[in-house]
């Protein structure tokens, strides 16, 4: 895939805390001396999820070489379920930024678990309480992302 060809959703772009001026830095000189990308950028339907920080470095130094990956998700709330997930896996966050994302995260895959599985109504009788079940197991979303996480329900619910 082409440089050019990548695409930038705001939306998605703005789950994903900046890095410090110093860190993209160091991450610039690193690819440089690299002179490739040493891990994908990660995209669903050409949008960036992971690797905006490393797609401008890219557009700045055309001679860097790169890998996309396109996954496969069924809609733009697992997109931003992911992007979240993915953020609070790998990233030094402070708490603010680490409970905005598990908020985002639940909020996400809430609507895709109504996509998936139909309107409000039909998903208040299905699982006979107002916080859905995830449909990837027998676990309410918001239990799932807290064992993720290593928080609590509530703390989940709260962000």
């Amino acid at each position: 895939m082409k440089l050019s060809q990548l695409k930038i959703d705001p939306e998605f772009q703005s789950k994903i805390p900046p890095l410090q001026f110093e860190e993209e830095q160091q991450l610039e000189q690193n690819i440089i001396a690299e002179g490739r990308l040493l891990n994908p950028i990660i995209t669903w339907n050409g949008y960036i999820l992971d690797g905006h920080t490393r797609y401008r470095i890219l557009k700045k130094h055309g001679f860097i070489k790169f890998e996309v990956e396109e996954i496969q998700l069924a809609n733009k709330y697992e997109a931003l379920a992911w992007i979240c997930k993915n953020q609070l896996g790998r990233r030094n966050l402070s708490p603010e930024q680490k409970r905005y994302l598990i908020g985002k995260q639940y909020e996400a895959e809430k609507k895709a678990a109504k996509i998936f599985r139909g309107n409000q109504y039909t998903l208040a009788k299905k699982s006979g309480g107002d916080h859905g079940d995830n449909h990837h197991s027998g676990k309410k979303t918001c239990d799932r992302i807290a064992e993720e996480n290593g928080v609590s329900r509530a703390s989940v619910l709260r962000a």
